[in-house]
């Protein structure tokens, strides 16, 4: 079984970028569909973005195009989440998750890890 294990997250001011980090540990995560999800205090979790396994594919929210790529180098076993022109309301415990299927929602997700924490000042 897959364990996943974020990084990358801290506090940024408005404008700022950061750049999430996932690798796996148990299994190689070339064998899975890779997405990015975040959860905001009191809010359910939300998708973020999700890449196929080859990365020839990648899909993300209306709420994160334009400012947020997500990206993986199988050769690493890693799946990225750059994060650019941050806003307060990017705040949130963002999470990696595979997946076996193409999926943009939580429910689609088998393995996921505990999360990092990603903090905007205004």
């Amino acid at each position: 079984q897959a364990q996943l294990v974020e990084s990358g997250g801290g506090l940024v001011q408005a404008g700022g970028s950061l750049r999430l980090s996932c690798t796996a540990s148990g299994r190689t995560l070339s064998w899975y569909n890779l997405g990015w999800f975040r959860q905001a205090p009191g809010k359910e979790r939300e998708f973020v973005a999700v890449i196929s396994r080859t990365g020839g594919s990648t899909y993300h929210a209306d709420s994160v195009k334009g400012r947020f790529t997500i990206s993986r180098d199988n050769a690493k076993d890693a799946v990225y989440l750059q994060m650019n022109s941050l806003k307060p309301e990017d705040t949130a415990v963002y999470y990696c998750a595979g997946a076996r299927s193409w999926s943009a929602e939580v429910r689609g997700y088998d393995y996921w890890g505990q999360g990092t924490q990603v903090t905007v000042s205004s």
